[in-house]
């Protein structure tokens, strides 16, 4: 079942509101909660698909066992693009069609993992830390390119690791998910710690590169859109 979602009364319509948003919500992070523990209970993965010329963006929200990887729940959501495109600013484009489709399950997500960033964010506010936030969940964005910012390349190994930088602060890591391939970028979104965010991505990697909450909700994501565009 596919949710229908309009954008919410006073939502930010120019950067000057969203920034003002993102600068009250990034207080009420919190940084010093361990997170559950990796490979137990449910991981939920969310993701977006757009379709820019029509202006739809589509949501999925897709729950495993976190021990067997297996598909436990899932829901999708589809809206109108409730934002503008302006970088930095993209959680509001996706923030009320991803709440639809978490509100849509008929089971508690568990830790929400994000394609995309958030402590990883030139505003230390990125979608997973704004989901987080907003729900309460405790939330990790896997991202699959650096953004803005440096590292230097981890060993080969899998589970290798090396800071993800601004300047000299460390917003997230640079994970090796598979031997000799290039790594994701793990960073903190809300109520998890940047070593268990770590683990908890590397438990959902056992095969490919991303994790399997966000290859799932990837895959849901596309055919919502398809199917509310064609």
């Amino acid at each position: 079942m596919t949710t229908t979602v309009r954008t919410p009364a006073g939502w930010p319509a120019t950067e000057e509101e969203a920034r003002a948003v993102q600068d009250e919500l990034r207080r009420r992070v919190v940084l010093d909660e361990p997170g559950p523990p990796p490979g137990t209970g449910r991981v939920t993965g969310v993701d977006v698909a757009y379709d820019d010329e029509l202006d739809v963006v589509a949501a999925a929200a897709v729950v495993l066992d976190a021990e067997t990887l297996d598909v436990v729940a899932e829901a999708t959501a589809v809206g109108r693009v409730s934002f503008p495109y302006v970088p930095g600013l993209l959680a509001f484009r996706e923030i009320p069609t991803v709440l639809a489709a978490l509100d849509a399950l008929p089971c508690p997500p568990g830790l929400v993992v994000c394609d995309g960033y958030g402590l990883a964010h030139p505003r230390r506010f990125g979608l997973a830390s704004h989901l987080g936030v907003l729900t309460g969940l405790p939330t990790i964005g896997v991202a699959k390119n650096p953004f803005t910012f440096t590292y230097g390349d981890p060993a080969p190994q899998r589970g290798a690791s090396s800071p993800l930088l601004a300047g000299d602060e460390e917003v997230g890591r640079a994970l090796r998910t598979r031997e000799a391939v290039k790594p994701v970028f793990v960073s903190v979104g809300h109520r998890v710690s940047l070593s268990a965010a770590c683990a908890h991505t590397l438990a959902l990697t056992p095969h490919y590169r991303l994790p399997e909450t966000t290859r799932t909700a990837d895959s849901l994501c596309r055919r919502a859109l398809r199917e509310a565009t064609r």
